[in-house]
C-alpha cells in the first residue's frame, strides 16, 4: 500500500477496489449508485404526492430537444465527472414532459399510474438485469411466471395440467404470437413452406370484429395472410361482435374462396371497451373448427373481480388469451401475458433449432425455459412486478381498484345522460366511455370536427388529458378511468371545461366561418410558445 493510500481512507478504498477489479470506473461505484438513487427517490416522492389536476405539457419538439441537449456533457475525450445538478435536471425534464398518469386530470389512455412498489421492483430488475426467456439466466422470474400462470388460471378455468402461459413485450406481440400458433396449427406446412403450402386451396383468412385492434390487422400482414383476408364481422349497437350475423358472414367468406382458420374476439375493445359474447362465439368456433383467440389486453383483468368476471363468460372455451398487466393491473409497461388452453399448441408458434440457446436434452431446469415459445430471446423479467404485488398485497388490491374505476365510469355515463348538451354512445362495460358534445341546434355536419377541435384545445391547455376515437365514422371524445384518485367531481369539472371550450370554438366559428383550431399545428405552436414556462396546469 502506498503512503498516500494509508493517509486517505477514500484512496485506500479505491485502491482496494482496484486490486480486486480490472478497470476501475467511478460510474459503477455502489456508493455513488446509492446517492443517485436517493436523488431520484426524492423527486419521485414529490411527483407522486402532487395531486393537482394537470394534463399534458406539450412542448414543441425542437424546444424540448434544445432543453435535452443543454443537459448533455460537451466532453468527448474523457469521462466527465458526475454532476448532481445534471442528473436532477434530467429527472425533472423527464417527469415534467410525460403524461401525468397519477393526476386526476389524466383520463386519456389505457396505461396507468403504477402501484409504486411495482416501480421499485422494476428498478431492481433493471439493476440485476436478468433476461427471462431461459431459466439459467433468470431463475426467479422463470419460476414466478409459472406461479402467476397458475394463480390467474384459477379465474380463466382451464385444465391446470394442460394450459401454459408466457410473457411478451406488449399485447401486439402477444396477438402476433397467438395468431402464428393458430396458423401453424390449422395450416400445417405453412411455417416451412410459406404460402406454397396452401397453393391451389382457398386463401387463409382471419375473422375479426369490425373495430379490431390494429395489431391484429398488422399481424395478418406479417404472417403472410394479408390485410385483404381479414373477414370483418358486423358489430351491434354496443360495438360487440353481433353473434347472429357471424355464421352468415363466415359462409359468405367461404363462397369468396376464403378459409377462415381463426376468430379473434375482444374482451375490452380499445375503442369503447366492448366485450364480445365469448360463449356464443366459442360455439361458432367449435362448429367451424376455428381457433378462438381473445384479445383481452385491456379487459382480461376483470377476471380477478368477483363482481365483474361475468364480462368474460365463456373465456374457458378460448384457445388463447392476451392479457396486459400494464393496463388494468397497474404495473410498469410492458408486462403482457399470453395464455394457451393447450400447452402443446404453444410450441406450434416457433419451430427452430439453435444450439446456442435451446438445449438438446431437457431437464428440470430447462422445463421452465420459455424461449422456444416466444419471439424474444432477451426480454425483461416483466412478471416480477406483477408477482411482487400479488405476493405482498394479494388479489383484492387489483379487484378493489378495478371495481372502483368501472363504477366511476358508470356514474360518469349517468351524468352525461342527464345533460342535454352531451350524447352518450354506449353503455360502458368497464372503464372506457365515449361520448360527444352535441348541444341542441348543432348542425350534424359540424359534429365530427367539433369533437376533434375540443380534444385538441383541451390537450394544449394542459388541465385535462383525454383521447378521441371514431365511432360509426364520427369522432367522439373518449375517457379511460385509470386513476383511483379521480372522483365524479373531477369528471364534472372536465365536462365544464369541454362545454366552455366548445362554446369558445363555436363562437369563433360564427366569426370565421370554420370551427376554430381544426389545424393541430396551431395548438402545437401554442404549446411551444408556452414551453418550459408553463408548469403544471390548474383546473
Amino acid at each position: 500500500m502506498t503512503e498516500s493510500h494509508a493517509s486517505d481512507p477514500e484512496a485506500e478504498r479505491r485502491g482496494s477496489l482496484s486490486d480486486r477489479s480490472g478497470l476501475l470506473l467511478e460510474a459503477f461505484d455502489p456508493q455513488q449508485f446509492r446517492e443517485h438513487s436517493e436523488t431520484a427517490l426524492a423527486k419521485l416522492e414529490k411527483h407522486l404526492s402532487d395531486l393537482s389536476i394537470r394534463g399534458l405539457e406539450l412542448i414543441e419538439p425542437a424546444t424540448l430537444s434544445r432543453a435535452a441537449r443543454a443537459l448533455m456533457t460537451t466532453e468527448h475525450e474523457k469521462i466527465t465527472a458526475f454532476d448532481e445538478e445534471r442528473l436532477a435536471g434530467i429527472i425533472d425534464l423527464y417527469v415534467r414532459t410525460g403524461i401525468q398518469v397519477h393526476s386526476p386530470g389524466y383520463m386519456g389512455r389505457q396505461f396507468s399510474g403504477v402501484v409504486p412498489l411495482a416501480g421499485v421492483i422494476d428498478f431492481v430488475s433493471s439493476v440485476v438485469n436478468q433476461p427471462a426467456s431461459f431459466y439459467e439466466a433468470g431463475q426467479l422470474p422463470s419460476a414466478v411466471e409459472r406461479i402467476m400462470a397458475e394463480e390467474l388460471n384459477r379465474f380463466i378455468g382451464w385444465d391446470p395440467d394442460g394450459f401454459t402461459m408466457i410473457t411478451t413485450s406488449g399485447g401486439s406481440l402477444a396477438n402476433l404470437t397467438a395468431l402464428l400458433a393458430a396458423r401453424n396449427e390449422k395450416l400445417p406446412g405453412y411455417w416451412s413452406q410459406g404460402g406454397s403450402a396452401v397453393r391451389g386451396q382457398p386463401r387463409p383468412a382471419i375473422a375479426v370484429g369490425a373495430d379490431v385492434h390494429y395489431s391484429v390487422a398488422r399481424a395478418a400482414g406479417v404472417l403472410g395472410i394479408g390485410d385483404a383476408q381479414l373477414v370483418r364481422l358486423p358489430l351491434n349497437r354496443q360495438q360487440q361482435i353481433c353473434p347472429s350475423e357471424v355464421r352468415a358472414t363466415l359462409e359468405a367468406a367461404e363462397r369468396q374462396n376464403l378459409k377462415v382458420f381463426c376468430l379473434v374476439a375482444s374482451a375490452g375493445s380499445t375503442s369503447v371497451g366492448a366485450f364480445d359474447p365469448l360463449d356464443e362465439l366459442a360455439e361458432v368456433a367449435r362448429e367451424k373448427d376455428l381457433w378462438l383467440h381473445v384479445d383481452g389486453a385491456h379487459g382480461a383483468s376483470l377476471l380477478v373481480s368477483d363482481a365483474l368476471r361475468d364480462r368474460l363468460r365463456g373465456i374457458e372455451k378460448a384457445d388463447s388469451l392476451t392479457w396486459d398487466a400494464h393496463k388494468m393491473m397497474f404495473v410498469p409497461a410492458p408486462c403482457t401475458m399470453l395464455f394457451y388452453r393447450n400447452k402443446e399448441t404453444a410450441l406450434s408458434a416457433f419451430r427452430q433449432k439453435a444450439s446456442y440457446v435451446f438445449e438438446e436434452e431437457q431437464d428440470v431446469y430447462t422445463a421452465f425455459d420459455s424461449g422456444g415459445k416466444n419471439f424474444e430471446c432477451t426480454k425483461r423479467p416483466m412478471i416480477m412486478t406483477l408477482w411482487a404485488l400479488w405476493a405482498i398485497y394479494g388479489r383484492a388490491l387489483f379487484a378493489e381498484k378495478i371495481e372502483y374505476l368501472c363504477q366511476l365510469t358508470r356514474e360518469a355515463h349517468d351524468t352525461l345522460r342527464a345533460d342535454p348538451d352531451f350524447e352518450t354512445l354506449h353503455r360502458p362495460e368497464a372503464n372506457i366511455l365515449c361520448f360527444r358534445y352535441h348541444p341542441p341546434g348543432l348542425d350534424k355536419k359540424d359534429v365530427h370536427h367539433l369533437q376533434i377541435a375540443i380534444r385538441n384545445r383541451i390537450k394544449f391547455e394542459g388541465n385535462f388529458f383525454i383521447s378521441k376515437v371514431n365511432v360509426d365514422g364520427v369522432a367522439a371524445l373518449r375517457v379511460v378511468m385509470m386513476n383511483h384518485r379521480i372522483t365524479g367531481e373531477h369528471f364534472r369539472m372536465l365536462l365544464s371545461e369541454i362545454r366552455r371550450t366548445a362554446q369558445d370554438l363555436l363562437t369563433g366559428e360564427e366569426a370565421t366561418g370554420a370551427v376554430a383550431e381544426k389545424d393541430p399545428e396551431k395548438g402545437t405552436a401554442k404549446g411551444a410558445e408556452q414551453g418550459t414556462a408553463k408548469g403544471t396546469g390548474k383546473a
